[in-house]
């Protein structure tokens, strides 16, 4: 059942303009009378030029606008200098009332070109149905605005044009909940490297459990592509690396490892370079994002560790490949263990808590219980210091700082961080990285 309606008013005729009002009382008559559940929203798209620009005809398209949004109860008028923008704000509105199912009437010249804003700007959790921009009410007489025609390929400088116009918009927004914030290791020497565990600050995503500097994106989030390399590049700007030159983990809670350089797995949970300018990065909503650091072969590495990850050796793995691959001492490896949930929240049921219980039993708390709590740093720490870490080289802060610096509980602080365990589905998602620097 279609949830919203928006009436794309972009490209409309000027012929039109005069009788603005007559064309949205026939198309919402018709989506009446052709609909047997009609959307309680309707929102309609128009262009508000700069006044400068500003025409007679489109002067007068404006009040027309606002008179009959007055009149007409569940539609909203939305304005704005590009189709980006508008679109934009109208996925804000349909954000806050959780609405998904979406019909787009507009002039079928307009929908090729929709369709890309669409693909940018939206995931897969939302689904979208089109239908030609009439001006009859009659369902059987039907009139199309504009000439009927074939789905077309959008030219390729027409996609480039509609990127760059959505980038614009985005990098215009104000950033959310404050400023971006980058915790840093003071194990990891700063003169070799550039690191840093972001925090959930500074970004644009405003979905509440995505808000605000979420950097993941996914078919089954509500946060798309753009925004998400938006926030990525205002990471960048403050950390000080090439988001060009970014590569992230593709997780797959094992303990494959990629080296840079080398062919790529489909999927990988640590990642290993020599490459100087080049930024590496693990994700974490609860899971550990892990970085690497040997100052003497100058070689880094970054590894998503969640409690599968854990049991299967990611992080031993992400070691062994820095010393198989580059010549690295394992007793010069630096490692640190970022924001990540603690065992003060973290259960799991009790047959995967046996697992943890095996490596130490002080790894898991309350075992006789359904689900006992779980310790997945310790469980880390031990399996590195097994696989030759020195217990100096590894950065725990929920053990040795108890102002946790860098190893927060991601659970327990809501401001500073996203959590899987805490927020549900749609969560957001925080990085460690780490480069070498030139």
């Amino acid at each position: 059942m279609v949830e919203a309606v928006l009436i794309d008013l972009f490209s409309l005729p000027a012929t039109l303009h005069d009788d603005i009002q007559g064309v949205l009382r026939n198309t919402l008559e018709t989506i009446e009378k052709c609909s047997s559940t009609p959307a309680p929203f309707v929102y309609v798209m128009c262009c508000q030029m700069p006044e400068s620009e500003r025409k007679g005809e489109q002067e007068s398209l404006f009040p027309a606008l606002r008179d009959f949004q007055s009149m007409k109860e569940g539609l909203e008028v939305v304005c704005a200098q590009t189709t980006a923008a508008v679109l934009y704000t109208i996925k804000q509105i349909l954000d806050e009332k959780d609405l998904s199912i979406i019909k787009v009437i507009l002039p079928s010249l307009r929908k090729e070109l929709m369709k890309v804003y669409i693909d940018h700007l939206f995931t897969a959790v939302y689904q979208f149905e089109f239908e030609d921009l009439k001006v009859a009410s009659d369902c059987n007489n039907l009139q199309t605005i504009g000439p009927e025609s074939e789905e077309q390929t959008v030219p390729t400088q027409d996609v480039a044009l509609i990127r760059s116009e959505i980038q614009m918009h985005l990098e215009s927004l104000p950033s959310l909940k404050g400023e971006l914030t980058i915790l840093k290791s003071s194990l990891i020497p700063d003169d070799i490297f550039l690191h840093g565990f972001t925090t959930r600050t500074g970004g644009i995503s405003y979905i509440p459990t995505l808000s605000s500097c979420n950097l993941f994106s996914s078919s089954k989030r509500r946060d798309p592509q753009a925004v998400v390399k938006e926030n990525l590049r205002r990471l960048a700007n403050a950390a000080g690396f090439n988001p060009e030159n970014f590569h992230r983990v593709k997780t797959d809670h094992a303990n494959a490892v990629c080296v840079m350089g080398k062919t790529e797995p489909d999927s990988y949970d640590g990642i290993v370079t020599n490459q100087k300018g080049v930024t590496i990065a693990a994700p974490g909503a609860d899971c550990i994002p892990l970085l690497f650091a040997d100052p003497v072969r100058k070689v880094c590495g970054a590894a998503h560790s969640g409690w599968k990850g854990t049991l299967l050796g990611v992080s031993t793995a992400t070691v062994n490949a820095m010393v198989s691959e580059y010549g690295c001492n394992v007793k010069d490896i630096l490692v640190v263990l970022g924001p990540s949930v603690g065992p003060c929240c973290y259960k799991l049921p009790r047959e995967s808590a046996e697992e943890f219980h095996r490596i130490d039993p002080k790894c898991v708390r309350q075992f006789d219980s359904a689900a006992p709590y779980i310790d997945i740093r310790r469980a880390t720490r031990i399996l590195l210091e097994s696989g030759g870490i020195l217990p100096e080289n590894i950065q725990d802060d929920s053990v040795t700082d108890q102002n946790q610096n860098i190893t927060f509980c991601t659970a327990c602080h809501p401001d500073k961080f996203y959590s899987h365990f805490r927020d549900g589905i749609n969560f957001g998602t925080q990085i460690g990285f780490i480069s070498i620097k030139d």
